[in-house]
């Protein structure tokens, strides 16, 4: 309505005038339609023009309050969510005779070295057998020997990796858990500069690699585990292999032996005299 208003105004002005000027050829005074059709289209796209810049002032005006509210964190957030989790603790236990605080050291600090100076003091030392006696025993026995001292070296592999393995990852839980402590403090701050768009993207890619983290030194773990796991299935396997070859070797060689056991008895029985007199 005030456009319509304002419209009938400015024609009823140019109206006006062109009555007032005198022609200089004639006695009446001559009406510029055509001019005045294109003052009001020029009047039009000015207002036009002049809402066009409100309504992208109101836009702009709109962005920056939304931008403005989402740039502010709740004061309560960090009341409100935030949470304490377990932390690795450093080991401790009695040391005797000298032979345990290896071990601990091994597994509050890790490394293979050590892991194997940890095994050396704590664990039963694994004998050389004596190649002379060695070599003197029969091809079963000699397999077994082998096999036990198999199971005994991949034992202190096993230990010695899952001790250097589980020390380390305690040793860097210190570091981490300070990582994870700034990450939660920068994830709670009320400070703008924390909850701009590209701080924002940082601390979710920062979260990303931490847990990418966390999860290799799981596997790590896993990966021990798996390995104890093995070790001592080895071990039932061997004992389960060690009763059936004993089986077989029964079956095998039972006739052979018991005639051998017989055949001596009998042999014995008949030398022994059964007459009265003894002779």
């Amino acid at each position: 309505m005030k456009s319509g208003r304002i419209c009938c105004f400015i024609f009823s002005i140019f109206l006006f005038a062109a009555l007032l000027v005198p022609s200089a050829h004639a006695q009446w005074a001559v009406f510029d339609a055509k001019g005045l059709a294109n003052g009001v289209k020029e009047l039009k796209q000015l207002q036009q023009m002049y809402t066009t810049a409100n309504q992208t002032r109101d836009q702009i005006i709109q962005a920056y309050n939304l931008a403005f509210q989402m740039s502010r964190m709740p004061q309560d957030l960090a009341q409100r969510y935030k949470s304490e989790f377990a932390q690795w603790t450093n080991l401790s236990a009695p040391n005797t005779y000298g032979n345990t605080s290896a071990w601990i050291n091994a597994l509050n600090l890790g490394s293979p070295g050590r892991a194997n100076t940890a095994y050396s003091d704590a664990v039963t030392p694994l004998q050389d057998y004596p190649e002379g006696s060695f070599v003197t025993l029969d091809s079963s026995t000699r397999d077994i020997i082998k096999n036990q001292y198999a199971t005994s070296e991949l034992g202190q592999a096993t230990i010695t990796n899952s001790l250097s393995t589980v020390g380390t990852i305690r040793s860097n839980s210190e570091s981490f858990a300070l990582k994870l402590a700034n990450l939660e403090s920068d994830t709670y701050s009320t400070n703008p500069d924390q909850q701009t768009e590209m701080a924002v993207l940082g601390k979710i890619n920062t979260a990303a690699l931490l847990q990418i983290r966390s999860q290799q030194d799981t596997n790590q773990i896993l990966a021990a585990s798996v390995a104890q796991q093995a070790l001592a299935e080895k071990q039932r396997l061997d004992e389960q292999n060690r009763l059936i070859n004993q089986a077989i070797y029964f079956q095998q060689n039972f006739s052979s032996t018991m005639q051998k056991s017989t055949g001596g008895v009998s042999d014995s029985i008949h030398s022994i005299s059964l007459n009265a007199s003894g002779r």
